[in-house]
């Protein structure tokens, strides 16, 4: 796949995805994508590639369905079973469950945004002001 306008060609899906896994720019590879743990940074210091990719309103809607799925999923099945190896006390299950599923979409939250990123790249390449140095809006 060709950048738009850039006449660079982006990784294989496989390349962005493990480098999302690694909190790393899609496109690149470059660390510090991250501000803080929550929050992205407008634009990849490596490469340019705008982490904001337009949709201001809606755009991140895809990684907080991954971020709901994984991390409550993982705790629901590591609740299933701590219920199977304690039971029949069932305290222990409950409070692993309910910390699980109160910590996991944070601990989860940065991974699931890079890895949403890398999704939107696999299927829509850089289109214009995703690329270079142009200021952002935010």
């Amino acid at each position: 796949m060709t950048l738009a306008g850039a006449g660079r060609r982006l990784p294989p899906p496989t390349t962005m995805f493990a480098r999302a896994a690694g909190l790393r720019c899609p496109r690149c590879g470059a660390p510090s994508v991250l501000r803080t743990w929550l929050k992205l940074r407008d634009r990849c210091p490596t490469c340019g590639l705008a982490l904001e990719r337009g949709e201001q309103s809606d755009y991140w809607l895809g990684a907080y369905a991954i971020n709901l799925v994984v991390a409550e999923g993982f705790s629901g099945v590591v609740a299933l079973l701590s219920l199977w190896v304690f039971w029949p006390k069932t305290a222990v299950p409950i409070i692993v469950g309910a910390v699980l599923a109160l910590t996991m979409p944070i601990v989860f939250f940065p991974f699931s945004r890079t890895l949403w990123l890398a999704w939107d790249l696999s299927f829509r390449p850089t289109e214009a002001g995703d690329d270079g140095s142009a200021n952002s809006t935010r």
